[in-house]
């Protein structure tokens, strides 16, 4: 008998949890994206970051000053880089080809809300690394 992998979960506070959500509904047509700041390994902050990919509605990337300045901000209140988060308008929480590719940050949560659902959001964490995969489950606080 071969036993599954357990996944890793990561606790997320339910009102950080609504902030990503609210802001995946506010621009439902393209991706938007952001940071979450967390103090002791606990996330306690999202931090939108505006989206200036030349076409939003299938990709992200974040605006470089608006990035530096997210981060600026976490170290300021004293937290560091827990995940990164965007949305799909009309793909699966899933990552995609070009998601993988752009990994830049290995030790970090990656989430992925998707709006492609039927009147449900639906929100799954990675950890990406190249293309290696590692799904998270995600337990609301």
């Amino acid at each position: 008998m071969t036993t599954m992998p357990t996944m890793p979960t990561i606790k997320l506070p339910r009102q950080l949890v609504n902030q990503l959500l609210h802001h995946a509904q506010l621009a439902a047509d393209r991706e938007v994206c952001g940071l979450i700041g967390a103090r002791e390994r606990e996330p306690v902050r999202c931090y939108p970051v505006a989206n200036v990919a030349p076409s939003p509605q299938v990709r992200y990337a974040m605006d470089p000053k608006a990035q530096i300045d997210a981060m600026r901000q976490m170290r300021e209140r004293g937290e560091e880089l827990f995940a990164i988060y965007h949305s799909h308008p009309a793909a699966p929480a899933l990552p995609s080809a070009m998601d993988l590719d752009e990994a830049a940050y290995p030790g970090v949560l990656y989430l992925i809300i998707s709006l492609n659902t039927k009147g449900v959001l639906e929100m799954r964490g990675f950890r990406l690394a190249g293309q290696d995969v590692v799904e998270v489950m995600l337990e609301l606080q």
